[in-house]
């Protein structure tokens, strides 16, 4: 897998994707700093640990999940080694029966394809239909690091930006779970 050097507040050469170009445009918006990689897509977790290498920061696992009625959608960001146990999390949560959400939802609310999910997806979500879900080691880290609404770059954000400027921009706030 091929993966580029690490780039600071840069986003990639060349035309992006309408969400991708989206995703920088709102970083640059906030002023949120960045380290940046391009890769080979990194649509899985084992591709994403030899990316995590080069940023210095675990990828997150981001899960993009729905109740049975597809009617309650969220987004658990997540350690990249830590087991998804749906009784665990839909206890904490008030939701039964959790499952994966369908592609369409996940394109429609986050204009993100699967591999992609990201937090950055939730500028997407006007209408906040997406509930965020961070497990605590995520939530408590100094960094995350997540895809800019596409799996063939992967940033470094610190952390407190996307709580203190990302999140309220976007008009969603942080439910903190421990799995």
């Amino acid at each position: 897998m091929e993966i580029s050097s690490l780039f600071h507040n840069a986003r990639p050469e060349g035309e992006l994707l309408p969400q991708e170009a989206e995703a920088f445009d709102l970083l640059e918006h906030l002023g949120m700093d960045y380290d940046r990689v391009s890769s080979d897509p990194a649509d899985n977790m084992e591709k994403c640990a030899a990316v995590s290498q080069v940023l210095g920061v675990p990828i997150c696992k981001n899960l993009f999940l729905c109740n049975r009625q597809k009617t309650q959608f969220y987004l658990l960001a997540m350690g990249p080694d830590k087991p998804f146990h749906t009784k665990d999390l839909s206890h904490q949560i008030g939701s039964a029966r959790l499952s994966f959400a369908p592609e369409e939802e996940l394109l429609e609310l986050l204009r993100c394809s699967p591999g992609s999910a990201t937090i950055l997806g939730l500028m997407n979500d006007k209408e906040h239909k997406v509930r965020l879900l961070m497990e605590r080691e995520v939530y408590e880290s100094e960094y995350l690091s997540c895809h800019p609404c596409i799996c063939t770059s992967s940033l470094k954000l610190k952390t407190e930006d996307v709580l203190q400027k990302l999140l309220p921009h976007t008009g969603h706030e942080v439910t903190v779970v421990d799995l």
